[in-house]
C-alpha cells in the first residue's frame, strides 16, 4: 500500500518470450491472429496465377477474349500440362506493381472476364479436359461499366455452368477469395486452399461498414465470419488445406508451387477414376449440403381465452356499434359557397 501511494513499483520478473497461439487464446489474441492471416492473404508479393503456373506447369497456352466484348486482364485462361495432365486453367490475376494492377483492374474481373473463363471451360468439356481454377480476388468489379455489361448475369451463368460441367473441376483458393467474384470460378468437385488464404461472402471492411457502420471493426468482422482456411475446412466449405512455407507463400514461391502441384495432381488422379455421371451428381449434392440446418418441432401454444367483460362494457360496446352504423349527414354543395339570400 505504501509503495503504491509513493508511486514505487515492485521489481517485475523478466518477460517471457511470446508462445505460439493456443486454443485457449483470448478473443483479442484470436482476433489479431485472424486479421494477420487476412493481411497475409492480401500480401502483394504472394504468387499469382501466372507465377504458380510457371512453377507447376510444363507448358502453358493462354487464350484471350470472350468473343463478345473484349479481353479482361483480371482473368487469365487457357490450357496447360501439369505433371503429364492436360488441363484447362482459369484464374484471377492481380498485379505486382501499380502499373500492372491498373492494367489488370486490381484483379477484379469485368463481365467479359467471366465470359472468357466460361468459353475456356466449355472448350475443356468438349475436349474431355479437367479444369483447374485459381481464386484470388476481393470481389468482382463493382463499377457502372460492369453493371451495364451484365456482371450479375455473367457470375450467375458461370456458377450454373460449373455445376453441370461434365469434367472434373479442382478449385484452389490461393489468396483472397471474396464474394461472388470468387464463387464464379470456385464451384468444383474439390476445393483446396493455401494455409493463409481466406474465403468469405464479403470483405471484412464491407461487413463492418454494414453491421458496425465503420470499417474500424474490420478485424472483428473477420473473426465473426470464420473466413480463414482452417475455419472453412471445419465448416466443410473447402476440402484440404495446403501448408505454406514458413513465414508465408510470399517468401518462397517455388516451394509453394511444388506443394500446390502435388495436391492438385493427387486430386486430378482421384477424380479421373470417377465416372462423369457420378461426378456431376456428387458435385450437386456437395453444394446442396452446404449450410445444413436442423428443424426443431415444438408444440403449438395453447389458445389464449378472450378476456371476460362485464355488463357495462357489453352495453357500451352496443351503443358504440350503433353510433358507427348511423351514416353521417350528406353535405350538399361546396363548403366555400356563400349562403343563399333566403337563408340570410
Amino acid at each position: 500500500m505504501v509503495d503504491r501511494i509513493l508511486g514505487r513499483r515492485e521489481a517485475q520478473p523478466p518477460a517471457e518470450a511470446p508462445s505460439e497461439p493456443t486454443v485457449e487464446s483470448t478473443p483479442v489474441d484470436r482476433k489479431a491472429e485472424v486479421w494477420a492471416r487476412v493481411q497475409l492473404a492480401r500480401n502483394l508479393r504472394r504468387p499469382r496465377t501466372l507465377e504458380l503456373l510457371g512453377i507447376m506447369a510444363d507448358e502453358v497456352v493462354e487464350l484471350h477474349g470472350d468473343r463478345l466484348f473484349g479481353d479482361d486482364g483480371a482473368i487469365v485462361a487457357g490450357f496447360a500440362r501439369i505433371d503429364g495432365h492436360r488441363v484447362a486453367v482459369v484464374g484471377q490475376q492481380k498485379g505486382a506493381d501499380t502499373e500492372e494492377n491498373v492494367r489488370r483492374n486490381f484483379g477484379m474481373p469485368h463481365p467479359e472476364g467471366y465470359r472468357k473463363a466460361m468459353r475456356v471451360m466449355e472448350l475443356a468439356e468438349r475436349c474431355s479436359l479437367p479444369v483447374v481454377t485459381f481464386v484470388d480476388v476481393p470481389g468482382a468489379h463493382p463499377g457502372a461499366e460492369s453493371e451495364e455489361r451484365g456482371i450479375a448475369e455473367a457470375i450467375a451463368r458461370s456458377v450454373g455452368l460449373m455445376t453441370r460441367l461434365r469434367t472434373p473441376i479442382v478449385a484452389v483458393i490461393t489468396g483472397e477469395g471474396g464474394s461472388g467474384g470468387a464463387l464464379a470460378i470456385a464451384v468444383g468437385d474439390v476445393v483446396l486452399a493455401l494455409e493463409n488464404a481466406v474465403y468469405s461472402v464479403i470483405t471484412p471492411e464491407g461487413c463492418a461498414s454494414i453491421l458496425w457502420r465503420t470499417v474500424d471493426e474490420a478485424a472483428t468482422a473477420a473473426l465473426a465470419m470464420r473466413m480463414t482456411a482452417n475455419e472453412q475446412l471445419a465448416l466443410g466449405v473447402i476440402d484440404h488445406v495446403v501448408p505454406e512455407p514458413e513465414g508465408g507463400a510470399h517468401l518462397d514461391h517455388e516451394e509453394t508451387g511444388r506443394r500446390l502441384k502435388a495436391a492438385i495432381v493427387r486430386e486430378l488422379d482421384r477424380l479421373a477414376a470417377i465416372p462423369v455421371d457420378l461426378l456431376v451428381e456428387q458435385r450437386y449434392r456437395r453444394y446442396r449440403s452446404l449450410g445444413a440446418y436442423t428443424e426443431v418441432v415444438t408444440e403449438a401454444p395453447a389458445p389464449i381465452a378472450p378476456p371476460r367483460t362485464g355488463f357495462a362494457d357489453r352495453l357500451r360496446g352496443l351503443f358504440e356499434a350503433g353510433s358507427r352504423a348511423i351514416p353521417a349527414p350528406l353535405q350538399v354543395g361546396r363548403r366555400d359557397e356563400p349562403p343563399a339570400r333566403e337563408d340570410v
